[in-house]
């Protein structure tokens, strides 16, 4: 196939094989290459350099109406405790083969703890969160520091930070945990160490040690000028979450430009010491849109995963639609067009691999109406 110069090369349309006749030499050429294991580029260059992104990862939802009854169903059957460590069910996206992962660089689960249960502490390199879309009544205790877990709470537990959790209530509690386990461990650069079997503080404080030092608008304590990699503040509480939210809306209505879009407002929890996200691989978000207000369709490099908190919705991925309210959760891979529809006002979390992306400089976004 002969190309004029300038012109663009369609892989999907080109035979991966060069345009060398078949031959016996040939052949062994290519044997020759498999017992050496060796690849010649030319036979793999239109799944190794696409034109545009082609994720295996696949969008698709989750119903919390399905998930949380095979939760409870789990909390009556599987033990918490040394060994499986955690009773988390992790979101496998349908593209990915089997794998536990929600996306090639994220990792989303439902955490379930029962009544006076505690699940013990340990440690990782990779980095950790949890969003709570309902209930009360667990405390997650990061490096002896007992933070309260409610609903609409993104707490943090950032790379190799001892954590355990206890319910101190006789109602179990499930929430969101999402962590960058597919990247860390394609990197190879995870470890692990378990804790103590207890927790190591069993108190319930209103609000943790870290919030009490970093959780106030506008000021940064003398004593901790030096910048973290991670966020030192253990909870971004919900109440704080709401009001930014319904301000930029009131905003909106007295003809500010305070929102994104018409009628979507949205905030990204950072990290007080640099003004950047709160983990260096997770970037984390929350969205709220008006009813009858929608986004344009986009499409970015990396992928992310979203949580219905509140409100009814759709949502359109690769033009297909699809309903959602409380609790639903979907994946967005890279690449995917992805707008949303409020049906009635609407409030999504949201994490992705933002930071990974930019660093790396291979970010790259197009929102719908935009000159490509």
């Amino acid at each position: 196939m002969s190309v004029n110069p300038g012109e663009e090369i369609d892989h999907d349309s080109v035979d991966n094989r060069m345009t060398a006749e078949d031959s016996p030499e040939l052949d062994q050429l290519y044997r020759d290459f498999d017992d050496e294991h060796l690849v010649p580029l030319w036979t793999q260059i239109g799944d190794l350099m696409p034109m545009t992104p082609k994720p295996r990862a696949v969008p698709h939802v989750w119903r919390w109406s399905s998930l949380y009854p095979l939760a409870q169903q789990a909390g009556d059957l599987v033990p918490v405790g040394r060994g499986g460590e955690r009773r988390a069910i992790a979101l496998a996206n349908p593209g990915l083969d089997g794998s536990a992962y929600a996306t090639p660089t994220l990792w989303a689960a439902i955490q379930y703890l029962g009544p006076r249960e505690t699940a013990p502490e340990h440690r990782h390199a990779q980095n950790a969160f949890r969003f709570v879309v309902e209930g009360e009544g667990v405390w997650t205790v990061v490096d002896g520091d007992p933070v309260r877990m409610s609903r609409g709470d993104f707490l943090l537990t950032p790379g190799w930070h001892f954590h355990g959790h206890h319910n101190e209530t006789d109602q179990p509690m499930a929430w969101l945990d999402g962590l960058d386990i597919p990247f860390s461990h394609y990197t190879d650069v995870g470890f692990f160490e378990f804790g103590a079997d207890r927790v190591t503080d069993y108190s319930t404080p209103n609000f943790s040690r870290s919030e009490r030092l970093w959780a106030h608008p506008g000021l940064r304590p003398l004593s901790g000028l030096r910048n973290t990699v991670s966020s030192p503040i253990g909870a971004y509480r919900w109440e704080h979450t709401d009001a930014a939210l319904t301000q930029q809306l009131l905003l909106e209505d007295e003809g500010q430009p305070a929102t994104v879009d018409q009628g979507h407002a949205a905030v990204r929890f950072v990290n007080p010491t640099t003004g950047g996200d709160v983990m260096p691989t997770i970037r984390a978000e929350f969205h709220r849109l008006r009813a009858g207000a929608a986004t344009p369709a986009r499409r970015e490099v990396g992928s992310s995963v979203f949580q219905v908190f509140e409100g009814r919705g759709r949502v359109v991925l690769d033009g297909v639609e699809h309903p959602l309210e409380k609790g639903d959760l979907f994946v967005v891979p890279s690449w995917a067009e992805c707008s949303l529809q409020g049906e009635q006002q609407f409030d999504l979390f949201r994490f992705s691999d933002a930071p990974i992306m930019e660093r790396l400089h291979f970010n790259r976004i197009h929102t719908e109406g935009e000159q490509a």
